[in-house]
């Protein structure tokens, strides 16, 4: 009879390698966002297009119940920032600020928006 005492290797240290997907590119987002707040939604707007400052696309925006998302709310974060002018500390990029807004709000716009498009195809 043979010895028992024979080192064998364990069954657990005979795995196979894991059969693992080849990893795909993808570009870098210059619009990342920080997750929004319980209950809102975060959109960006528009401040400037081709040099010029848009304040009218702004001021409706934060009319209409919008509010700008600053950079010091999200401080373990490093989202780009606007450094100086109007929207000093404001998250933002490429003539572009984050803005907040409730998600009841945004409900009732896209609500109003199918709704006229709806309309508008019918006729």
């Amino acid at each position: 009879m043979e010895n028992d005492n024979d080192k064998r290797t364990s069954r657990a240290s005979q795995t196979r390698e894991k059969q693992s997907k080849p990893k795909v590119w993808s570009p870098p987002s210059s619009l990342d966002a920080p997750p929004a707040p319980t209950g809102f939604v975060h959109r960006w707007i528009r401040t400037e297009t081709l040099g010029f400052q848009d304040t009218k696309n702004v001021a409706g925006r934060i009319r209409s119940g919008y509010e700008l998302v600053r950079s010091d709310e999200y401080p373990d974060s490093d989202y780009p920032q606007v450094e100086d002018g109007k929207y000093a500390g404001v998250i933002g990029v490429g003539g572009l600020v984050l803005a907040r807004v409730p998600e009841e709000m945004q409900n009732n716009v896209l609500t109003i928006t199918n709704v006229r498009l709806k309309k508008t195809l019918r006729q």
